[in-house]
């Protein structure tokens, strides 16, 4: 009983999570840049994240996490209105703070090549439509992007339960996401902003719920453990 009321009480912190997404997905049935009631309603369901941290104990790990979440907020809006190098930036800073949570330890750099491959494969593919400030600014946003993806994988190989499984499939959706965007917007274009904003939230929600690693075991993995005390 005490499983399932915490199980029950995570799922009662994320209604105005999936409620957001729901108004975000019914409501703007076009192209929303430029237009603040569809910047807000695109932004909401990561403040809905955020107050879902808050709802936690608060340690290292989990301001990590939430400031990323402030700095997604930022770039949302920055994006939303067309302002592509600070949105950038400003998730380049999102993907910074989730490094920094996941952390640098132990290494296992051959994880990363397969994601350091496929960014310079991106790269390669719209570079020549870039301006200049996106020829230096893309590279290095997708290397930090393709790092934390990478850090995120090594920590389901190291801890490996759900949640972190989760999370590591979640950080290669991020790179799917932002590859989408920059193949839609400097290659051909796609008319995916549905795809690319399901599989962001899903990315945004899977690391965010990482800090249940650090309230005890995470409740799937006391379940389990329930039950092979019983056996």
């Amino acid at each position: 009983m005490y499983i399932d009321d915490e199980v029950s009480s995570i799922l009662t912190g994320l209604i105005p999570f999936f409620t957001s997404i729901c108004f975000y997905f019914v409501l703007v049935t076009r192209d929303p840049e430029g237009l603040w009631l569809t910047t807000t309603l695109k932004c909401f369901p990561v403040l809905a994240l955020m107050l879902f941290i808050k709802m936690h104990k608060m340690d290292r790990y989990c301001l990590k996490i939430f400031l990323g979440l402030v700095f997604s907020f930022i770039g949302d809006a920055l994006l939303n209105i067309d302002l592509i190098p600070q949105g950038m930036a400003a998730f380049g800073l999102t993907h910074i703070c989730y490094i920094l949570a996941f952390g640098l330890e132990p290494l296992k750099l051959h994880l990363s090549v397969i994601y350091y491959a496929l960014g310079i494969t991106l790269w390669i593919f719209v570079n020549e439509n870039l301006d200049e400030v996106l020829e230096i600014g893309l590279p290095v946003y997708a290397f930090v992007l393709t790092t934390m993806a990478w850090r995120s994988l090594v920590q389901a190989c190291t801890t490996p339960n759900i949640i972190n499984i989760l999370c590591a499939f979640g950080s290669f959706m991020f790179c799917v996401s932002d590859g989408i965007i920059a193949i839609d917007m400097f290659y051909v274009p796609l008319n995916a902003r549905h795809y690319i904003m399901a599989t962001y939230y899903f990315a945004q929600l899977t690391i965010t719920l990482t800090i249940l690693n650090r309230q005890g075991t995470p409740p799937i993995d006391r379940k389990k453990k329930k039950r092979s005390r019983k056996n």
